[in-house]
């Protein structure tokens, strides 16, 4: 288990295993729904599971949010690729700055499974449907993860391609 930990990068850490350690710790103490484990090995996986769909959360619904309502800006791409080439501290920075968005998504996810779980008390029959919705739904978030980290890797290569471009000239 300690080789398995050693291996986790200080943003798998802290963007996945953290929220989703503390995402249930906080079920546990606000909603009736039960996801602390008693087998670590279990537990270590499950959270980071969870904490990595809290963080997709975050990407693929908060950001686009709060960029669309100018809550914050972004640099453009490029520019970004190339001032973290010269400054070590954007990466630091950028991880940071993921984190704060999957707390966000955390606490916004709690919000809404408090909200649930009090609509299911008035609505019972909801809960036939819980793990269609829940997988449909995974499916779904995943499909856009996907396609956002395919464009990120795209724009990666395509700003490579252009400095090697420019030193050929």
């Amino acid at each position: 288990m300690k080789d398995l930990l050693g291996k986790l990068s200080s943003y798998n850490i802290f963007n996945y295993l953290l929220p989703g350690i503390i995402f249930s710790i906080l079920v546990e103490t606000f909603t009736s729904f039960h996801l602390l484990q008693k087998d670590i090995i279990n537990g270590v996986f499950l959270y980071y599971f969870i904490g990595l769909v809290i963080s997709r959360i975050g990407s693929i619904i908060i950001e686009p949010l709060l960029k669309s309502t100018n809550f914050v800006h972004f640099s453009h791409y490029p520019d970004f690729v190339s001032a973290s080439k010269k400054d070590d501290k954007l990466e630091i920075l950028s991880e940071s700055n993921n984190m704060y968005r999957t707390f966000c998504s955390l606490f916004l996810l709690l919000i809404l499974l408090k909200v649930y779980e009090r609509i299911s008390t008035c609505l019972p029959q909801i809960n036939k449907w819980n793990a269609e919705v829940t997988v449909i739904g995974l499916l779904i978030l995943f499909l856009f993860s996907y396609r956002k980290q395919n464009n990120y890797i795209t724009k990666r290569v395509n700003q490579f391609r252009k400095s090697e471009g420019d030193k050929d000239a």
